[in-house]
């Protein structure tokens, strides 16, 4: 995740104001559809970026395309963009959600496996690992890997914990290279 320190302080302003009224979850959720907005549109950072719109004008831009987003976000945003910190959107994202997660002792884990997680799984999984690492849930990501032939591996931030077929025969073609 990200190293920002300017990010880190924008995200936690805006956490400690979500968390007075209340809508930590629902601001986490508008903050990652931004996310994937500044994410799949880079004609949005350079025009955020241009000298050639005025500050009002960018404001504008990001209000109507953010229309219906929660007040406090687009206030976060608009003090981004007149601090020059606009780049800092991805990085703030990230630490916000981090902050979130932290709070409600969640952690965003990807699971692979080789075929779709039912609900069971994923809620078994969740249970299971997050007792590991000390949190009381898991936001699970199911990615689908074929190359693991069986089992799943689970990637918690930097662990992985691997109990997957194709991890264990390397494991073990490893250990009979050794010996």
């Amino acid at each position: 995740m990200s190293k920002s320190i300017v990010a880190n302080r924008y995200a936690l302003a805006l956490f400690k104001a979500a968390e007075e009224k209340g809508q930590i979850d629902n601001i986490q959720q508008e903050l990652v559809e931004i996310q994937t907005v500044f994410k799949n549109n880079a004609e949005l950072e350079g025009l955020l970026h241009t000298p050639k719109l005025s500050n009002a004008k960018k404001k504008e831009l990001l209000a109507q395309l953010f229309n219906g987003a929660n007040p406090l976000i687009l206030n976060t945003l608009f003090l981004l963009l007149d601090k020059k910190r606009i780049d800092e959107v991805l990085n703030f994202v990230d630490e916000y959600t981090m902050i979130a997660n932290d709070q409600a002792g969640v952690a965003e884990a990807i699971v692979y496996s080789t075929h779709a997680l039912t609900e069971e799984q994923t809620n078994s999984i969740s249970a299971s690992f997050a007792a590991k690492i000390g949190k009381r849930s898991l936001r699970i990501e199911n990615i689908i890997d074929s190359s693991l032939i069986g089992g799943i591996r689970v990637q918690i931030g930097n662990r992985i914990f691997d109990s997957s077929l194709s991890g264990k025969l390397n494991r073990l073609q490893k250990d009979l290279i050794k010996s």
